[in-house]
């Protein structure tokens, strides 16, 4: 990976400064980033574990549960193309601050609900209030980040996914069996686990800095590198429409939609399996709930490992569609062989090894292909675009999963399902092409 800044100057000093900027920008930077992930994301998918309590306790069907899981990503569509624009003209640092506080006060109030509407309607909310916040920063990285280096700060930040549900899942696992002040555990789980985005806003208006020229905190020398950098950055990447109107026909582009697509198959499969792994698991087990937060570690162990690996490939070889496409195959491989499994302890284990490896780990590789391909206000639509669009997979996925489930309560059929959508997700992939992306960006200077 060069470290040469984007200078005439040139030898050791010039290395040496290189490396020390982009050093200190990422570790103010990426850290953060990945905490505030670990925190959002595990509010949104805490309701596969509380839901096994919270089904029996509220009397919800499978169809009740799947369809209060996935609209949380119709609220998501609904505001992640504007909140994504508003971090590349507006604030990143205010708008993210702003996300994090309205939907930790909704996630600690998923543990008042009582009936399947208070339920929907909370998660509609929920999702309303967390739009923009993943496109944001993603667009929020362009203007820290080299293309160079921005597939390992985006293994860091989503590894806030695996490590979210390491986390979550034993910590939910305990929460369920308290019960204080007469709240049942489900209840206290979604409060304390809704607490911690609150406090993090705050923390948000003081911890990030908008713009590199901005930041107080590298040293002058340090600042001007990093600001060159950026600049020279933006001129050679493709051009592409700054303003709104046209920047928004980059949306309708047979690139762009191929991701879309792809996108959506990929997110049906992840959260139609993550927000119900846990019941899947007591079904196909029998295991006790905390044993089944226990188990559900598992997958996202190994899903790190294999996303901050795949992270590290892309970087390293420049090779961003297959990095991308090669962990939806291994997702597809893994809930099929969770649907042929019946049960058995050592396929069940092999199956839950493949779908953790292919989970997340196409994320780094193929979140660094919009930036790759336009620029300024086109590539913080399209990122909005390609986020919010495909995030409607999150709603079909565990829709489909609760339907499928009620239709047939005997055998897992939604797991095949789920494969399918994966497999399909990596068909796009590899059918995808930049060079027609590069040549429509380049006939609109």
């Amino acid at each position: 990976m060069s470290s040469s800044p984007p200078t005439t100057t040139a030898g050791p000093a010039a290395d040496e400064l290189a490396t020390r900027t982009r050093r200190r920008t990422f570790l103010r930077i990426a850290p953060y980033l990945t905490l505030l992930y670990i925190v959002a994301y595990l509010d949104r998918v805490n309701v596969g574990y509380a839901a096994l309590e919270m089904k029996t306790a509220l009397g919800f069907s499978d169809q009740v549960l799947g369809f209060g899981a996935g609209i949380f990503f119709l609220g998501y569509f609904l505001f992640e193309v504007p909140g994504s624009l508003l971090v590349e003209r507006w604030s990143a640092r205010g708008w993210i601050a702003r996300i994090m506080i309205t939907w930790g006060i909704l996630a600690a109030g998923m543990g008042l609900v009582r009936t399947p509407t208070q339920f929907h309607v909370l998660r509609f909310l929920l999702g309303a209030a967390e739009a923009g916040f993943f496109p944001g920063v993603i667009v929020y990285l362009t203007h820290w980040f080299r293309s160079e280096d921005r597939a390992k700060v985006m293994a860091l930040f989503t590894a806030g996914i695996p490590l979210s549900n390491m986390l979550g899942a034993p910590l939910s696992g305990l929460l369920l069996n308290v019960h204080w002040r007469g709240l049942s555990g489900w209840r206290w789980l979604f409060i304390l686990e809704g607490i911690p985005a609150v406090i993090l806003g705050g923390v948000t208006l003081f911890a990030l800095t908008d713009w590199p020229r901005q930041a107080t905190w590298l040293a002058h020398d340090e600042r001007a590198w990093l600001v060159a950098a950026m600049e020279d950055e933006q001129r050679r990447r493709p051009r592409s429409p700054d303003a709104w109107g046209p920047a928004l026909l980059a949306l309708l582009q047979p690139p762009v939609l191929l991701l879309v697509v792809a996108n959506v198959f990929i997110v049906i499969a992840n959260y139609g399996f993550s927000l119900w792994m846990p019941l899947f698991i007591r079904r196909l087990s029998g295991l006790p709930n905390q044993a089944i937060t226990t188990l559900a570690v598992l997958p996202y162990l190994v899903g790190l490992v294999s996303l901050l690996l795949f992270a590290w490939s892309s970087d390293r070889s420049g090779e961003r569609r297959g990095h991308a496409a090669l962990p939806a195959l291994l997702l597809s491989a893994g809930l099929a062989l969770a649907f042929f499994s019946g049960g058995g302890t050592a396929p069940g284990l092999v199956a839950l090894v493949l779908i953790g490896a292919g989970m997340n780990a196409h994320l780094p590789a193929f979140w660094a292909i919009p930036p790759r391909i336009l620029g300024g206000t086109a590539a913080a639509a399209a990122i909005g675009w390609i986020n919010a669009v495909g995030n409607l997979g999150g709603f079909l996925g565990p829709s489909m999963v609760g339907v499928i489930n009620q239709r047939h309560p005997g055998r897992p059929w939604a797991l095949t399902f789920l494969a399918v959508s994966a497999l399909c997700g990596a068909l796009c992939l590899w059918a995808l092409r930049f060079t027609s992306v590069a040549t429509f960006a380049t006939k609109k200077k």
